[in-house]
């Protein structure tokens, strides 16, 4: 049986087999000819317009164990005129990170991605690669005695180190916010380079010591699930489940949901 890695590279290569044989010439200002056996592109053809040799090319459809960079694969992806769910499945396949992962989109949500929130009986809100508050129920907005209403445009982290009422909310602050600065790392790492991304960190650099800190420290973990313990000016002590959720439409973006913990 075939290891999985070479079951990967294989599936990459019949992926770009099929996409090939779905262009045209004429699609990218290429001649017909006369003399075609196949349909499509030819593989020389993909290499010349992807700025790599036609031998490597034909190894990566071969499967062969060779590394291909996110550029090529980017230029791959345009050449074979590939779809958004198509891209995706490309870097995935490659085991790859998009170099555009989340740029196709705007800062704006879709209506219906907006309100689903609020046809969830949990504290829930949807946040982007910068951990922005796009959207939120009356759940947590009380969790939140009324943030993320009074800002602007709400940022939770922003909320946890600049604004004093997160200390007094979230119990073992100190703690949650050496782990959200880790979770914050991993989340951004493939947006490197986005400049919205960036006004955060050098932001929240000069504001917050205990933010500049943390990230120098480079740590990075998951944004796991698990138990968030808050004190309610009102409510008291409650504790929560966190489940967080990547939207396939919007991937930049994610889900959560605060269950009531047993």
């Amino acid at each position: 049986m075939p290891a999985p890695e070479a079951e990967r590279r294989k599936a990459l290569g019949d992926f770009l087999r099929t996409a090939r044989a779905r262009v045209q010439p004429g699609m990218v200002g290429l001649p017909a000819g006369s003399r075609r056996r196949t349909p499509g592109l030819r593989r020389e053809e993909v290499a010349q317009l992807c700025d790599i040799s036609t031998t490597w090319y034909t190894w990566i459809e071969q499967g062969r164990p060779v590394t291909v960079s996110p550029a090529v694969l980017a230029r791959l992806a345009s050449v074979l005129r590939l779809q958004r769910a198509e891209r995706h499945s490309l870097f995935e396949l490659a085991d790859c990170t998009d170099p555009e992962h989340g740029g196709e989109t705007d800062d704006s949500l879709p209506p219906i991605l907006a309100d689903c929130v609020h046809s969830i009986t949990a504290a829930a809100y949807i946040m982007d690669r910068c951990w922005n508050v796009m959207s939120w129920n009356q759940q947590f907005l009380h969790l939140f005695d009324g943030w993320p209403a009074r800002d602007a445009k709400p940022n939770l982290l922003r909320y946890i180190f600049l604004d004093p009422a997160a200390r007094s909310l979230v119990v073992d602050w100190e703690e949650r916010a050496s782990r959200v600065v880790a979770e914050f790392r991993a989340d951004v790492a493939a947006h490197a380079g986005d400049a919205n991304v960036r006004e955060v960190i050098e932001e929240l650099q000069r504001e917050s010591p205990v933010f500049a800190h943390w990230w120098t420290r480079h740590t990075v973990v998951d944004r796991a699930g698990g138990v968030r313990d808050f004190q309610h000016p009102t409510d008291g002590r409650l504790s929560f489940q966190q489940i967080t959720f990547r939207l396939a439409t919007r991937p930049d973006c994610k889900l959560v949901m605060l269950l009531a913990a047993d």
